[in-house]
C-alpha cells in the first residue's frame, strides 16, 4: 500500500482533471483528519521539500549481509526530524524493521552532530542543525537477517528502499525528491521499475523520483539474471526480471513462456486499461532468498523456490502469485480504499476495505492464472475447493468475528503464528473476501441472464483514465454504486450481510456458479502437490477437514480445529504426536487409523508429547478421511467455467 502518486503524471484531458480533482478532494479530507503522532514530530504538509536528497546504498557486502547507507539531505538551520518508514505498503501494518537499523550518525561540514530519538515515536530522530549548514549527511547500516528469510546471499539480493532510507518529517512524501544510487557486487545485474541515468563500474545512479515512488520501486539483483519481454501486442512494456541461485533455473519452455505472456494480455483485457508506463515482475527463484509477494504500482516482488520452471508439472500451487501481485497494479495501487491513503509512511493506515483490496485481488488472481493457462481448469477448481473447505469447516471464528474485523489483523497480530487459527482467524479478508467476490460474479450473471459478470465491474471500476497512475481512492459506497451500475440490486445489504455480520454465508457462490463442495477419502492431485511444497503449505499434513489437525513434518501439531474432534479430546496446538493406536507416528499410520475408525465405535488413540510430559487422548471420530472437491450440479448454468475462459 504505497502512498498516493497524485502528481506523478501530467493531467491533460478534462475528464482526467475532473476525476483527479475529486480524488484529491477525498484524499485531502482523509489527510486533514491525520495528525502528528507526537508534538515533536511535524505533521505532513502538501508542499514541496526544498532541494533533492542524494541516497546511496552500498549492497556489495553479500558475505555479511550488510547494506551501507549514505544520505545527503538539504536542510536549513534549526531542529530537523527524520523518519524511518513505519507503515509499510502491502504489509497493511506498522512493521517497518527499525530494529535492523544500526550505526546511525549525522554530520555537517565534516563535523559530527548529535541526534536523539523521539520520546514517544521510535521511528523519529531529531537533529539540531547549526547555522550556516545547508546539507545534513546521514549514514547507517541496515543489517539484514542472518538466520533464514535472507534479503541478501552470495548470489542474489532484494533491496527495499523503505528499509534503506530516512526522510524529512513535515512533508507529503510525493513532494520529496530523491536521486538514488546502488552499488552491487561486480558483474551482477538487476531489475527494477526505476530507470538508470548513469553507470560507473558497479554503481548505478537512477533518475530522480518522488520518495513515495522510490519506496514503491524495489530492486532484485543477482549473479544469475534474465529479463524476458512479456509486453502485450500494442501495450505498455511488461518485463519478467528473474534472479536465481543457479542459471539453469531461469530457463523457460516455449509453453511456459506463452502462459506468462498471456498473463498481461488477459489482465489488460479484464480491466480494460493499464495504469503504468512500464511494469516489471521482479522474480527470485531461490532456496535461500526470502519468499515474497509484495505489490507495487509499476513492479511487484515475487519469490518462490528454484523449481518453479524446472519442476513445472509437479509444482502448480504457487502459480497464482504473479497474477495476484499484477492485479494489485489496478486494485490497491491505482484504486485504493480511502482510509488506506496516507500522506507519508508514518501516518497510520486504515484497513477497513482490505476485503476489496485483497479479497477481489485473490479472486482475480485465481481467475487470471487460469485464463492465462498457468493453471488448468481442474487445478483452478481444486485450489478453489481447498479455499471453500476452510470456510465450510475450518473457520468457526466467524461465530464471533466479522470479515471486516479481520482487516485489523495485520496490526493486531503482525502475522505471527496463532495457537488456534480456526477460532482466532487471520486476515480472512483474503480468502473469505475471495468467496464473497465469487458470489458477486455469480449474482451478476444470474441477474443479467449471463450477459454481465464481474468482468463488467472490473472495467467500470478500473478503466478510468487509462494509462494514468494517479491514485483514485474509493469508499464502500463507490463499490456499491459501481455494482449497481452493472446490475441493479441491494448491493449494500448484500455486502454488509457478508462483510459486516457474523456467521456470513460464504459458500453460496459455489452453488450459484453451478457446482457443489463434496468430500472424499482421496485428495486431489493439486492438494497433494500443495502439501508437499514447503513454500506454499503452512503445514505438511492436513487433516483439518476430518479429525481436525494439521501437522509439520516431525508430527508437531500447528493447528487444532476449534470444537473439532481432536480439540474436544483435549489436543493442543504445539503438542507433538508420538504414536497412533500404539504405533509410532507417521502420516501414513494416522491416515490408516482415521480410515479404520470409519463406521466403528472405537476411538483413535493419540500419544502426545508436550511441555516436558506425555499423555494419551481418545479422539471420537468415525467419518474417515475427508478431502474437498468441486463437482458439477447438473441442469444449472456453469458460471464457474465461464469465469475462467480466456478473453479474446
Amino acid at each position: 500500500m504505497s502512498l498516493a502518486r497524485c502528481v506523478a503524471v501530467a493531467v491533460t484531458s478534462p475528464r482526467t482533471r475532473l476525476s483527479v480533482a475529486l480524488g484529491l478532494a477525498l484524499i485531502a479530507g482523509v489527510a486533514s483528519a491525520q495528525v502528528a503522532r507526537t508534538p515533536d514530530v511535524p505533521a505532513p504538509q502538501d508542499v514541496p521539500y526544498p532541494g533533492q536528497i542524494a541516497l546511496k546504498v552500498d549492497a556489495s557486502d553479500t558475505t555479511q549481509g550488510i547494506f551501507r547507507v549514505h544520505e545527503s539531505i538539504p536542510v536549513q538551520a534549526g531542529k530537523v526530524t527524520l523518519l524511518y518508514p513505519e507503515w509499510i505498503p502491502g504489509a497493511h501494518s506498522p512493521s517497518g524493521p527499525i530494529a535492523q537499523l544500526a550505526g546511525l550518525k549525522f554530520s555537517a561540514n565534516g563535523k559530527p552532530l548529535a541526534w536523539t530519538r523521539d520520546t514517544y515515536d521510535v521511528y523519529a530522530f531529531h537533529v539540531d542543525v547549526p547555522a550556516g549548514v545547508t546539507t545534513l549527511e546521514a549514514q547507517f547500516q541496515y543489517l539484514s537477517a542472518r538466520d533464514g528469510g535472507f534479503q541478501m546471499t552470495d548470489k542474489l539480493l532484494m533491496l527495499d528502499w523503505d528499509q534503506m532510507s530516512l526522510y524529512p518529517a513535515g512533508y507529503y512524501t510525493r513532494g520529496i525528491q530523491v536521486q538514488p544510487s546502488v552499488t552491487l557486487p561486480a558483474g551482477w545485474q538487476f531489475g527494477s521499475a526505476l530507470r538508470a541515468s548513469s553507470k560507473d563500474g558497479a554503481t548505478t545512479t537512477f533518475q530522480p523520483v518522488p520518495y513515495n515512488t522510490l519506496v514503491d520501486s524495489p530492486i532484485y539483483a543477482g549473479q544469475h539474471f534474465k529479463q524476458v519481454d512479456l509486453t502485450p501486442p500494442g501495450g505498455a512494456p511488461v518485463f519478467l526480471d528473474m534472479v536465481a541461485d543457479d542459471a539453469k533455473d531461469l530457463e523457460m519452455t516455449p509453453e511456459q513462456l506463452a502462459a506468462h505472456r498471456a498473463l498481461p494480455v488477459q489482465a489488460t483485457r479484464l480491466f480494460g486499461s493499464h495504469h503504468y508506463d512500464h511494469y516489471d515482475f521482479l522474480f527470485s527463484l531461490s532456496d535461500h532468498l526470502a519468499g515474497n509477494g509484495l505489490e507495487h504500482h509499476q513492479s511487484s516482488e515475487n519469490g518462490l523456490g528454484p523449481g518453479y520452471f524446472t519442476d513445472w508439472k509437479d509444482n502448480p500451487t504457487d502459480r497464482d502469485l504473479l497474477a495476484h501481485e499484477f492485479t494489485h497494479s489496478w486494485n490497491g495501487k491505482f484504486r485504493r480504499g480511502a482510509d488506506l491513503w496516507t500522506p507519508n509512511f508514518n501516518v497510520p493506515m486504515g484497513d477497513s476495505l482490505l476485503w476489496v483490496y485483497e479479497g477481489a485481488t485473490q479472486y482475480w488472481g485465481f481467475v487470471l492464472t487460469a485464463r492465462a493457462g498457468l493453471w488448468t481448469p481442474q487445478q483452478f477448481r481444486d485450489a478453489l475447493a481447498m479455499v471453500a473447505a476452510n470456510y465450510d469447516r475450518n473457520r468457526v471464528g466467524f461465530d464471533w468475528r466479522t470479515l471486516e474485523d479481520t482487516t485489523n489483523d495485520p496490526t493486531a497480530a503482525h502475522r505471527a503464528p496463532l495457537p488456534y487459527r480456526s477460532w482466532q482467524m487471520s486476515e480472512e479478508y483474503y480468502s473469505a473476501g475471495q468467496m464473497v467476490w465469487l458470489q458477486i460474479d455469480a449474482r451478476l450473471r444470474a441477474l443479467t441472464g449471463g450477459k454481465k459478470s464481474l468482468d463488467d465491474f472490473a472495467k467500470a471500476f478500473f478503466s478510468v483514465d487509462d494509462g494514468s497512475y494517479v491514485t483514485h481512492p474509493y469508499t464502500f459506497e463507490d463499490v456499491v454504486s459501481t455494482l449497481d451500475g452493472v446490475a441493479h440490486d441491494d448491493w449494500a445489504g448484500f455486502l454488509k450481510s457478508r462483510v459486516q455480520s457474523v456467521q456470513p454465508s460464504l459458500l453460496d457462490g459455489i452453488a450459484a456458479s453451478g457446482w457443489k463442495l463434496v468430500y472424499t477419502d482421496t485428495p486431489s492431485e493439486y492438494e497433494t502437490q500443495y502439501n508437499s511444497n514447503p513454500q506454499s503449505a503452512r503445514h505438511r499434513y492436513n487433516f483439518a477437514w476430518s479429525i481436525g489437525l494439521t501437522m509439520n513434518d516431525d508430527g508437531t501439531i500447528n493447528d487444532v480445529r476449534w470444537d473439532g474432534p481432536a480439540f474436544k479430546a483435549g489436543v493442543s496446538t504445539g503438542a507433538k504426536l508420538m504414536a497412533v493406536n500404539g504405533r509410532d507416528y507417521s502420516a501414513a499410520v494416522l491416515k490408516r487409523a482415521i480410515s479404520t475408525a470409519k463406521g466403528s465405535s472405537a476411538p483413535i488413540t493419540l500419544l502426545l508429547q508436550f511441555q516436558g510430559g506425555v499423555r494419551t487422548v481418545q479422539v471420537d471420530y468415525h467419518d474417515g478421511l475427508q478431502y474437498p472437491h468441486l463437482v458439477r450440479v447438473d441442469g444449472t448454468p456453469d458460471y464457474l467455467s465461464e469465469s475462467i475462459k480466456p478473453k479474446g
